[in-house]
């Protein structure tokens, strides 16, 4: 088993209506690979993480790399791991763009601030940590292993 995060600079402005389109069809075709993960969007980029078996996770960021909506990708991390973190989630979307002004302002003093976004993190462990806390600040379900 293995996981690829990234970082990646979107080609415009990130709301709703881009990240949904995205996770909609992640989930469809990450179901049928069987690849699992989250992605984050703040207002100009996005952090992905991915699992699954070598070459699906593998074929999967290929694809991704190749997508015009983002540029300036960055790998973070491509480790062998013992479990998932994101089973059962096909592709969560986060939006790291709409928190109300105490969250975003504890994630900032937390994790830095980018273009008057929240800051995404360039190390594996603090990419994990980031996503567990947004993930727990939006109340969303435990993380199936």
């Amino acid at each position: 088993m293995y996981r690829v995060i990234y970082k990646s600079r979107s080609a415009q402005p990130l709301n709703w209506d881009i990240v949904h389109d995205i996770t909609d069809k992640s989930q469809s075709n990450n179901g049928t690979c069987g690849v699992t993960g989250v992605l984050l969007a703040s207002r100009s980029h996005f952090l992905q993480a991915l699992e699954g078996n070598f070459e699906s996770v593998n074929n999967v960021f290929r694809r991704i790399a190749k997508d015009e909506r983002h540029c300036d990708l960055s790998i973070i991390s491509f480790s062998v791991i013992d479990a998932r973190l994101f089973g059962g989630w096909g592709m969560r979307g986060i939006g790291a763009f709409d928190f109300n002004k105490t969250i975003e302002s504890e994630l900032k003093n937390k994790y830095g601030e980018e273009e008057k976004g929240i800051r995404f993190p360039l190390e594996e462990w603090q990419a994990l940590a980031m996503i567990n806390d947004i993930k727990m600040i939006r109340g969303l379900p435990s993380w199936k292993k």
